[in-house]
């Protein structure tokens, strides 16, 4: 009698060892679920992407690298780059970093080409040059990134740039949307500036709506 107990209990143990093993392993691929493309593209125009990671415990790092490396996703390329520039979760590598946010950039990520530009024009990581920021800046600008606009906008009234490319940043500026007042202030302020520098012609062209 004591062979089919022994028998039942080994098996009940079984079945409770794979359910726990089961609830486990659920647990664990929710905790390592990786973001979406749009997901990931919020959080780098929030800029809350190292964030997220470090809130992640740091679990994803092979799977991004892969994204990054592998399939070549732009989003990817950039939060890699970003984590091995600043040693998030990694050991710092800034020369690796900015190569994969260049390979981001020449994907078109808005976000990119808005960070080449603005660590160009400061100096930050690479050698100062605002030549090659105004570059990345208009690209961004021109894709609808509002900070890249902003930044073109500083270096345009401080001298860099082509006063060609003063009407096209204008009519960004001036169809731009934003609910934050500081920023919106600030393209007034620039909107100003960029005024007394151009026709007036030039800036009656700009002020038309922006087309779809």
């Amino acid at each position: 009698m004591s062979g089919p107990k022994n028998t039942l209990k080994l098996i009940l143990s079984v079945v409770l060892l794979a359910s726990l093993c089961g609830n486990a392993t659920a647990q664990q691929l929710e905790a390592v679920q990786l973001y979406s493309q749009d997901e990931l593209i919020k959080l780098i125009n929030n800029n809350q992407h190292l964030e997220r990671v470090v809130e992640d415990r740091c679990q994803l790092v092979r799977d991004i690298e892969a994204r990054a490396d592998v399939l070549q996703i732009p989003a990817y390329q950039f939060l890699w780059g970003d984590m091995l520039a600043w040693g998030v979760c990694v050991d710092a590598d800034p020369k690796l970093g900015v190569y994969h946010m260049r390979n981001a950039a020449d994907q078109g990520l808005p976000a990119a080409l808005e960070q080449l530009g603005r660590y160009h024009a400061a100096g930050t990581l690479v050698q100062e040059d605002k030549k090659r920021a105004v570059i990345y800046l208009r690209e961004a600008s021109a894709l609808g990134n509002l900070k890249a606009q902003l930044q073109l906008a500083k270096l345009f009234i401080d001298g860099y740039g082509s006063p060609y490319d003063f009407e096209d940043l204008y009519h960004w500026l001036y169809n731009a949307i934003t609910n934050d007042r500081q920023m919106h202030q600030e393209i007034g302020m620039y909107m100003l500036e960029l005024e007394a520098l151009m026709h007036p012609k030039a800036v009656r062209n700009a002020r038309k709506p922006m087309m779809d």
